[in-house]
């Protein structure tokens, strides 16, 4: 795909982040530019960050905080999902993969599964 198919990216990877609106809260929602975080405060005092998905010069972006907080989240991930990694919570996206997008949704309900449960209150107070 050519950078010109990537808004179509875009939509396809916050449509993955859009179900978890409701309970972390939308940062950001402009074009080509969407962000969540989460509604529990860490010890910084400011939201958990919890998703985003950003256009940039040469890819997509999808950052999903959960694998960064959990990264036994990442564990069983297809080799083809984790080639698309860059650091530690980034997934980069030239163009799409139906198999690959599926496989990340599971990814982030599962990671927004890790968020909601007390686990991630003990992990900030263990710090």
């Amino acid at each position: 795909m050519h950078s010109s198919d990537f808004p179509i990216i875009f939509d396809n990877l916050k449509a993955i982040l859009r179900p978890y609106e409701e309970s972390p809260a939308v940062e950001r929602d402009q074009p080509g530019d969407y962000s969540l975080n989460t509604h529990f405060i860490g010890p910084n005092k400011k939201p958990l960050f919890f998703g985003a998905v950003t256009i940039r010069k040469n890819y997509v972006s999808f950052h999903l905080m959960p694998v960064y907080v959990f990264p036994v989240l990442l564990e069983g991930v297809s080799p083809e999902l984790k080639k698309r990694m860059q650091g530690k919570s980034c997934f980069n996206f030239r163009k799409l993969d139906e198999d690959i997008l599926t496989e990340l949704a599971q990814l982030t309900q599962k990671g927004y599964e890790r968020f909601r449960s007390k686990e991630i209150i003990e992990k900030f107070l263990s710090i």
